[in-house]
């Protein structure tokens, strides 16, 4: 649906949605180097939710995309602080995206259009961001992005690249370059063929590769992939490098560090279309993958006056490459089946090299798309539905995941049927469905579907559901394999299964007689669970930890929820309404909810589970004498006396309700040092703002 047409409930559950996405998106690809969605689609799916956020700015979620950079840095890593923080670019994908960017830009600096105003443009690698700390000369620490803030340490493993020098001379007392790790084509054929024949990981393409490569445990199989890195940015600084960012770009050079050869200086738009056609010519060429081109103004002192957004620089931006496109058959269309359940169709292609890459599948979207239809079902493609046999039009969006464009109806081979989309999960044979407004078919299955089933079970045990100590998401994957656990409540079961439990898993590699006493005892221990937290670690689709935690606190009791669970089964009457009443559940969550509950085999499921549980009731927060209590509370700007989960935890235990923007409905705003848009919305609305200490003494002993 057009973001135009969205009621305020449609945008409050499609943000929901997106955010969710996203999220995993990022996960996906920054912290586990397997990409489940196409840059392209990641693309669009950002600025979908930007453009939700603009039109409707009091549902802003804490949790936006918008606001976030990377993802989480893995536990198997130390974690890294930042000096500076490692920033995303804005992204545009046509000729007046770049000449709307040169003016935004010249319009902050109060620049006309005629002042000469330069900038550098060069290749965006398609790698591993990661940043580089040296002191007096020497390395001294590596981290990748991470989530900006805070990243991973691989310092042991950058020390194997060729290109990162170990000690450098006539470089500033502190630098921290960054720039990206990155394959060749022709590195990773090789590393390919090499896995195949070994009989391990192959990768689906050279950023894989690179980043799975750098973020391995053991240095030596770092040391053994040949990894390349290109410098183009710094970090934290003793002393500038240069007044210029090509300066500064040409010191690094001097220092030792690899610069990519077609990084030039460009006068104004036009200079810098001209060399972003020259790159995009010569890139099948180049021998690494790249996706675009950025632009930097080139003078830092200006860099400095243009400053940031929340995630990305005024001054740079990345001009995405389109996609490529080839023609080939469809040989077949499988369903596959995703964590969350969606049925997602695949198309099953003869091999076709798509812009240097061979490509024998390609998505196929949604079953709507398979139709003809977008998503507000309107005609593509002129109405032509995607059949197998068919002769079609193949591309890679971003470089990732291939899709199909376009079917060419001369050539159809006569006999050919049109696709029929399951109804019912071909894994576990549950009913398929597709909830309103929805362009995805969902398995109802649940715990019980075994495409689903590893994924929920490392949600199941994450650290802000079960958090079972010694039983993580590399443990589940280990029992799930040998059947040792399909299903939540296995995990109870364990020890009594295997008698003592002890023999058979202090056997297994990486298991003794200790780690196994202190996983029974662990499991032991997390059989008395707050309702809240057992809610969320059913990981039932919209439900998240704030809406479990108050949905708990409604509802009290686990007995009494379930009980108006069934009750609210129609999705009618008094029980359907006041789940609709508790703050922040639609009608979306709520219909999640009550569907999960009300399906057999899941309700079966979560009924063997809590049979082991003792589940506390929710703890009400006493709220007498406080002065904000069923309040809204905004927190914004920088805290300094507390951290903001601090904040919101005291808010919480007063009975206050803690949102992440501001609205007509908002009661109080506490605004720290920066605070800025929210600041001046809640001055427009005339609500009430006060600072922290004013917040601590507001609130005092309560």
């Amino acid at each position: 649906m057009a973001v135009e047409a969205l009621s305020e409930e449609q945008a409050q559950a499609e943000l929901a949605r997106l955010a969710d996405i996203l999220s995993r998106a990022n996960t996906a690809y920054h912290a586990e180097d397997a990409p489940e969605i196409s840059d392209a689609d990641y693309d669009a799916l950002k600025a979908r939710n930007a453009a939700i956020e603009a039109r409707f700015p009091a549902l802003k979620r804490a949790d936006s995309p918008s606001e976030q950079v990377g993802a989480a840095p893995a536990e198997s890593f130390a974690k890294v602080a930042h000096a500076v923080r490692m920033l995303s670019l804005g992204n545009a994908f046509d000729d007046d995206d770049i000449t709307e960017f040169d003016a935004r830009v010249r319009k902050y600096l109060g620049l006309g259009a005629e002042a000469a105003l330069a900038y550098t443009a060069e290749p965006k690698i398609d790698g591993l961001s990661l940043s580089l700390r040296y002191e007096d000369g020497k390395l001294i620490q590596a981290a990748t992005r991470g989530d900006g803030s805070v990243g991973e340490n691989v310092t042991a493993n950058a020390r194997t690249i060729d290109d990162i020098p170990e000690e450098i001379t006539g470089a500033p007392k502190v630098l921290e370059v960054r720039g990206e790790v990155y394959m060749s084509h022709a590195d990773f054929e090789a590393l390919n063929s090499r896995q195949s024949e070994t009989g391990g990981k192959t990768f689906a393409n050279p950023r894989n590769a690179a980043a799975g490569s750098l973020r391995q445990l053991a240095a030596s199989i770092t040391r053994a992939r040949p990894l390349r890195f290109f410098a183009y940015a710094w970090g934290a600084l003793s002393e500038p490098l240069a007044d210029t960012q090509k300066g500064a770009i040409d010191r690094l050079g001097a220092l030792g560090f690899s610069t990519n050869r077609l990084t030039a200086l460009c006068d104004g738009p036009d200079e810098m279309l001209a060399h972003y056609r020259k790159i995009e010519q010569q890139r099948a060429t180049l021998g690494y993958d790249i996706d675009g081109v950025v632009y930097k103004v080139n003078d830092l002192g200006l860099q400095g006056r243009l400053g940031f957004r929340s995630t990305t620089p005024r001054w740079a931006i990345a001009h995405k490459f389109p996609a490529e496109l080839a023609w080939t058959r469809l040989e077949a269309i499988d369903i596959q089946v995703g964590r969350t359940g969606a049925l997602s169709p695949v198309a099953r292609l003869t091999p076709v090299t798509v812009g240097g890459v061979v490509v024998s599948n390609a998505t196929l979207h949604n079953e709507d798309y398979i139709r003809g239809l977008d998503s507000k079902g309107n005609t593509i493609r002129e109405g032509k539905d995607i059949r197998v046999g068919d002769w079609v039009q193949v591309y890679r969006a971003g470089d990732v995941i291939p899709k199909v464009a376009d079917v060419d109806l001369s050539k159809r081979p006569a006999g050919a049927e049109p696709f029929e989309f399951p109804a019912r999960c071909p894994e576990c044979d549950s009913e398929a469905i597709r909830e309103e407004g929805d362009a995805v078919r969902r398995c109802t299955g649940g715990l019980i579907c075994p495409a689903q089933a590893v994924e929920k079970l490392k949600h199941f045990v994450s650290r802000a559901a079960f958090d079972i100590e010694g039983l993580g998401a590399k443990q589940v994957e280990q029992f799930y394999r040998d059947e040792w656990i399909a299903e939540p409540a296995d995990i109870f079961t364990l020890k009594d299964r295997f008698g003592s439990g002890m023999q058979q898993l202090k056997n297994r590699e990486g298991w003794g007689e200790k780690s196994a006493t202190n996983l029974f005892e662990a499991i032991d221990e997390k059989r008395r669970i707050a309702f809240g937290r057992l809610l969320f670690a059913l990981g039932i689709r919209h439900v998240g930890e704030a809406a479990s935690n108050m949905i708990a606190r409604v509802y009290g009791e686990w007995e009494g929820f379930t009980a108006a669970m069934d009750a609210a089964a129609d999705q009618v009457g008094p029980e359907w309404e006041r789940l609709l009443s508790v703050d922040g559940v639609g009608e979306v969550m709520a219909r999640s909810l009550v569907t999960a509950f009300a399906q057999d085999q899941e309700r079966a499921s979560i009924d063997r589970l809590t049979s082991h549980l003792d589940v506390q009731a929710a703890e009400q927060p006493d709220t007498e004498g406080s002065p904000v209590a069923g309040k809204t509370v905004v927190f914004t700007g920088t805290l300094e006396k507390m951290t903001r989960a601090e904040a919101k935890a005291r808010a919480e235990a007063l009975g206050a309700k803690v949102s992440g923007s501001v609205s007509a409905r908002t009661d109080l705003l506490v605004a720290g040092p920066g605070a800025g848009s929210k600041a001046k919305k809640a001055a427009e609305l005339g609500i009430e703002t006060i600072d922290e200490d004013g917040w601590l003494a507001l609130i005092g002993d309560a």
